[in-house]
């Protein structure tokens, strides 16, 4: 849904620029008061002047332009501190959202019935209503709910042992505080399930904030690896649950056939399968015919003898050695042994390999990039065996996803953007001012979320690559004003001091404007906005003193060296002898 911003943007820019070529020099001629006397009216008619201020923002640029290598170190301070400080950011690329809701998924052993399962979640029910804050709860028995967010994932069907549920709350109330108490009460009042209190978030759907992916060819080894991981992983702080695909069984019937005794009864193995698949699963006898269409009618043992492992080994088979009336029925507990096993419920397969997918999920709020380093640091010491390989899902894979859709666009703009200032100035110099502008406003945004407290996500990055487009607007003004000053171009300081003081008026209103307009995304509650409306204000701001300050000591760096130049490579005039 972020594209939209891009076309927004492009769309009243281009709106703007038809307005100031034409309804503006119209409104202008129209209105304005022309004539040579001077206006005389109040600072919010003819605009804020003061002339102490003004002589001692000269006196300044004076002393920086008296030095221009000394101001441009001092304006590089806080760019370069600001890539300083980003190793030190927090990550949290997809916030949570601000929505008077939550979900659960309430999960029990695979073998639960769906009757077991909605008596606990009556019991859940009501213990979460006796919050006040609680409006209501709504329940999906055996399968997800419907998708009431963009990226809640309904992945479950048919599924008896589990269920998922919908929490409203009352207006204006915070939710992650609620998430955590009830995540610590429904771990205790079900010890036997696991239940999961999870906050509507933003970004890409995945099933887990931690996952890795595990990756072998034996099963029961996919299986081992897969427990010491998942062990590693509870250890974790902030893990309130764990779990793996290869971890939980189903209960297998296993009948091990005594050859010699099936032998001697006159039945083969086929036949066993044949009478055994009749009786369980069951035979069309029949059909049933309900107005035009007709039902086939499937004969088979009773739920009760079908699901009991006694009435399973008592069952009868008839052998093929008799004929009418006179074959034997044989139980089956005749011809060998019946037991339970345990056996895999799923196996699961990721790019023609089978893989075992360990997931952990964190307490809300908590961020998923700070637990996954834990983790990481955990794993340090653990050696696999060979054959076998890792990698990480969740949300980080899913912000490495993110970020290289988003990057993979920046050389593009970025070769755009270059060919535009060079068209524009005719100079590689110049341009490469406006380029150095924009690599330093990165640092900028970056030194505004560490000094802001704002963590480094999805937004921030959306906001750093749309900075880079609107930052350069304060030096393209400053640069084509010195540039245009024939006194300027001459290396001439007290003529680049009057221009630049002559364009700090319209680079503050452009830059305060700009900031007033990214000003109501701070006070967004989630989290999510946030990181994008500081990046551009911070950037665009330092952006601003920037552009007046190093930009006219780089210019006038190039001007002295051009001068310089120049000067060495005048041809020497010759020495006249006279006699």
């Amino acid at each position: 849904f972020t594209g939209t911003i891009g076309v927004t943007v492009i769309l009243a820019l281009l709106s703007s620029l038809a307005l100031s070529l034409t309804v503006i020099p119209a409104l202008v001629g129209k209105l304005h008061r022309w004539g040579n006397a001077p206006v005389i009216g109040s600072w919010w008619q003819t605009g804020f002047s003061h002339p102490r201020l003004t002589q001692t923002y000269g006196w300044v640029l004076d002393k920086i332009f008296a030095r221009p290598v000394i101001g441009v170190v001092l304006t590089l301070i806080l760019p370069i501190s600001g890539f300083l400080v980003a190793p030190n950011l927090e990550q949290q690329f997809f916030p949570p959202t601000d929505r008077e809701q939550f979900y659960i998924e309430f999960e029990l052993p695979t073998q639960t019935s769906l009757e077991q399962t909605q008596t606990n979640v009556v019991k859940a029910r009501e213990l979460i209503r006796n919050h006040p804050e609680v409006v209501d709860v709504h329940w999906f028995m055996g399968k997800s709910a419907p998708q009431f967010y963009y990226n809640v994932i309904a992945n479950r069907e048919n599924s008896a042992n589990y269920a998922q549920g919908l929490v409203q709350l009352q207006p204006l109330v915070a939710s992650r505080p609620l998430i955590q108490s009830l995540q610590s009460e429904l771990n205790q009042a079900f010890p036997a399930a696991q239940v999961l209190v999870r906050q509507i978030e933003q970004g890409p759907p995945f099933d887990a904030p931690i996952e890795l992916r595990l990756y072998g060819p034996q099963l029961h080894r996919l299986r081992e690896l897969g427990n010491q991981i998942r062990a590693e992983l509870a250890q974790v702080p902030d893990v309130i649950h764990t779990r793996a695909d290869l971890t939980e069984g189903l209960p297998k019937l296993a009948l091990t056939i005594d050859e010699e005794q099936a032998r001697l009864a006159g039945i083969d193995k086929t036949e066993i399968a044949q009478q055994l698949d009749t009786s369980l699963e069951g035979a069309v006898g029949g059909s049933v015919l309900e107005v035009t269409e007709e039902l086939p009618v499937r004969v088979r043992l009773s739920n009760p003898n079908r699901s009991n492992l006694n009435q399973i080994a008592s069952l009868n088979l008839l052998p093929n050695s008799n004929t009418g009336d006179n074959r034997e029925r044989i139980p089956l507990s005749a011809l060998g042994d019946i037991k339970l096993i345990p056996d895999l419920a799923t196996i699961s397969r990721r790019n023609g390999q089978r893989v075992n997918t360990v997931q952990g999920f964190i307490t809300a709020g908590v961020l998923p990039a700070t637990v996954l380093d834990n983790f990481k640091q955990r794993l340090s010491t653990f050696e696999l065996p060979p054959g076998y390989s890792y990698d990480f899902g969740g949300e980080a894979d899913e912000r490495s996803s993110a970020v290289s859709n988003l990057v993979s666009t920046l050389g593009v703009l970025m070769i755009l953007m270059a060919a535009t200032l060079i068209l524009t100035f005719g100079s590689f110099r110049l341009a490469g001012i406006i380029g150095l502008i924009a690599v330093f406003s990165v640092g900028l945004a970056l030194g505004s979320l560490w000094l802001f407290g704002y963590p480094f996500g999805f937004t921030a990055i959306l906001g750093t690559i749309g900075l880079l487009g609107v930052v350069v607007n304060d030096s393209i003004v400053v640069l084509t004003a010195l540039h245009q000053n024939p006194r300027v171009r001459e290396g001439n300081r007290q003529a680049t001091r009057d221009v630049v003081i002559h364009s700090t008026r319209h680079v503050i209103a452009t830059t305060i404007t700009t900031m007033i307009g990214f000003s109501p995304l701070l006070l967004e509650k989630s989290g999510f906005w946030p990181p994008l409306a500081i990046v551009i204000i911070g950037g665009l701001g330092g952006a601003t003193l920037m552009a007046l300050s190093f930009v006219p000591c780089a210019y006038l760096l190039l001007k002295r060296r051009k001068h310089k130049r120049a000067y060495t490579n005048r041809p020497l005039l010759k020495a006249q002898t006279f006699n």
